[in-house]
């Protein structure tokens, strides 16, 4: 299941290993066929974000978006959306990606579920979701 992960997600799994937010990326940036996608408003919020964590330096905040972004597929932009425009920005560069699911565990996103056609879902509810068994085939 193709999912675009918001910043506070790649922000916990940075601060917080073993959490569901790391675990969540490790499975989405671990598969094997084609990168996952993002947007530069989304590394922007994530350095933004660990720039504000004490223990994180900026030649560590540098390593560890260059990390990120190895991983990723940045998508290229005409929009420009402010810092707080969490909403607007991740719908845009979930529709831009061709992926129906944005990955967070921000409280005003997941009390909305949907904006545009695009859902919202927690870390937690996606681990639960890849750990069910596929559904029986059709009869």
């Amino acid at each position: 299941m193709d999912v675009l992960l918001a910043p506070d997600v790649f922000v916990n799994a940075s601060v917080s290993l073993g959490s569901p937010p790391e675990q969540v990326v490790q499975r989405v940036l671990g598969r094997k066929k084609g990168k996952s996608k993002t947007s530069e408003w989304v590394l922007a919020r994530v350095r933004h974000m660990l720039s504000s964590v004490p223990e994180f330096k900026t030649a560590a905040v540098d390593e560890q978006l260059t990390l990120i972004r190895s991983m990723l597929e940045v998508l290229p932009s005409d929009q420009s959306y402010a810092p707080g425009e969490w909403e607007q920005a991740l719908v845009a560069a979930a529709k831009q990606a061709g992926v129906a699911r944005v990955v967070t565990d921000h409280p005003d996103l997941l009390e909305h579920e949907t904006s545009d056609g695009i859902e919202f879902v927690s870390t937690d509810t996606y681990l639960i979701e890849l750990s069910m068994p596929p559904p029986p085939p059709p009869r």
